[in-house]
């Protein structure tokens, strides 16, 4: 089985596929019977999740990535230029290690929510364009706004969503609101 094969998206959930599959096989499950899973497996909401795709900008909620570690992740799949919303409540993240990531795949950087000082001060010396906001729609309209065909708003904010959102889901859903209101 090849992985374009499958219904998979980002290398940590191929990864992880990867490894139940082979735990699947040493206890003897039919090969045809994993395939089949892998073929129609279905994301978790709001990780990773593709919700439209609008004049050619492709938007993904990853509202679960709380912490740099899932963003990283989320940053490392993209093959096309991200406009990366981030920010919410940081509990002494390390941003440093998000740099070499933004670098390559980060073109414009929008920041949602009320204390963004620590990320902000990471950020600012990479020389990319930072638009601070302070809700989830102005968030998105500024990334379409800024936004060109072939490029992805990739909500992976690398932080908890305590600020503005009772939890990740409320983000998330707030995003797909958004997006769905262009």
């Amino acid at each position: 089985m090849t992985l374009e094969t499958l219904a998979l998206q980002g290398h940590s959930t191929v990864s992880r596929s990867m490894a139940s599959a082979i735990g699947n096989k040493v206890s003897e499950m039919r090969k045809a019977l994993i395939k089949e899973s892998f073929s129609d497996f279905r994301h978790m909401e709001h990780r990773m999740e593709y919700v439209a795709n609008i004049h050619g900008i492709e938007f993904v909620n990853d509202s679960r990535a709380t912490n740099v570690n899932s963003t990283w992740y989320a940053l490392e799949t993209m093959t096309k230029p991200v406009i990366w919303i981030a920010g919410g409540v940081d509990h002494c993240n390390d941003f440093e290690c998000l740099i070499p990531m933004i670098q390559e795949k980060v073109r414009t950087i929008i920041l949602l929510g009320q204390n963004n000082e620590r990320l902000l001060e990471t950020l600012r010396p990479l020389e990319k364009p930072i638009t601070e906001c302070m809700t989830m729609e102005e968030a998105v309209e500024t990334a379409y706004d800024k936004g060109r065909s072939g490029e992805v708003v990739l909500l992976s904010p690398a932080c908890a969503s305590f600020d503005i959102f009772v939890d990740f889901e409320e983000r998330g859903k707030a995003f797909k609101d958004a997006v769905r209101k262009l």
